[in-house]
């Protein structure tokens, strides 16, 4: 029992150094530093919610030094940030590639801290899912939850398997509840936009919704199935709700055709390939059914 303890301990260490080559510290807030993947030659990616600057950035490197790094660009919506570095040293770092997620996985979070170097938290993913949507706006291809302590300034780093391969990057930013990992394929997707763009593009209408319960009088003369609707809170002016006359105490009950219930359902509707697109709106106002077309517009960026 003991020798295949001694050997299930050796491979945890053995997995956590392999992937430790490829981690390195973000220098981008005060006090508390955080972790980030070395992706690509001259690529960090790292977990938006933890830079509080967008200027002298710095990144420390597996062997200790310290370069700076300028940020190419972030996505709130997926918690992403990437980072350009001058150094074009190639990461040391297996990347999991098409092997399905299963629910109860062993897995690692492994991050670099800026005092302790690398530390790294056991857990199982105790959740595999399909596409989700955050609470930000950002499409993510796979929802996978972690059942472990993400421990302060781990945020970043990277989920590896018992393989010791990277299956995502580790945040704190996407749920109250438990720390998700961000899949390789997200990674992919919006390291690639970023770095061919600048951003990633997410369409905007301009307004800010609440669900609201519908009276059944109400939903049987509107012929819904759904009991919910969203009512208009708030209107940005010259936003492209504001210019196709939509107004604050307006009840939302169709977008494109699509009954709306939930703010997901808007959400779905404004990926990358909406952005001019003319999309009709069914409003309720005053008791009475009313029709708009809203022209979708790309979403300002936060220093716009």
């Amino acid at each position: 029992m003991n020798d295949s303890l001694m050997a299930f301990s050796h491979s945890l260490a053995e997995v956590v150094e392999r992937a430790s080559r490829a981690i390195v510290t973000v220098h981008g807030r005060p006090r508390i530093a955080s972790s980030g993947i070395h992706w690509a030659a001259g690529i960090v990616v790292t977990a938006d919610h933890t830079l509080r600057r967008e200027e002298e950035i710095q990144v420390t490197l597996p062997g200790g030094e310290t370069v700076p790094a300028e940020l190419a660009g972030r996505d709130a919506g997926t918690d992403l940030a990437v980072l350009r570095m001058a150094t074009l040293v190639t990461p040391d770092a297996a990347i999991r590639e098409g092997s399905p997620f299963r629910a109860g996985e062993l897995v690692l979070a492994v991050g670099r801290s800026q005092t302790a170097g690398v530390n790294a938290a056991m857990g199982i993913l105790s959740t595999s899912g399909g596409p989700w949507r955050t609470w930000r706006g950002g499409h993510i291809e796979q929802l996978l939850k972690l059942d472990l302590a993400l421990y302060p300034g781990s945020s970043g780093g990277a989920v590896v398997d018992a393989a010791g391969r990277i299956a995502g990057l580790a945040t704190s930013g996407l749920s109250r509840v438990s720390p998700i990992a961000v899949p390789v394929e997200t990674i992919r997707r919006v390291v690639r936009d970023i770095l061919d763009k600048g951003r990633v593009a997410r369409g905007y209408l301009g307004v800010g919704l609440q669900p609201i319960a519908l009276p059944d009088h109400l939903k049987t003369a509107l012929r819904r199935e759904t009991r919910s609707a969203l009512i208009v809170l708030s209107v940005e002016p010259d936003a492209p709700a504001a210019r196709a006359g939509v107004g604050i105490g307006d009840i939302l009950l169709a977008l494109d055709g699509k009954p709306v219930a939930d703010t997901d359902d808007v959400q779905a509707v404004l990926g990358p390939d909406c952005i001019g697109k003319k999309v009709a709106v069914e409003i309720l106002r005053g008791g009475e059914r009313k029709e708009a077309v809203i022209t979708i517009a790309e979403k300002p960026g936060r220093n716009a």
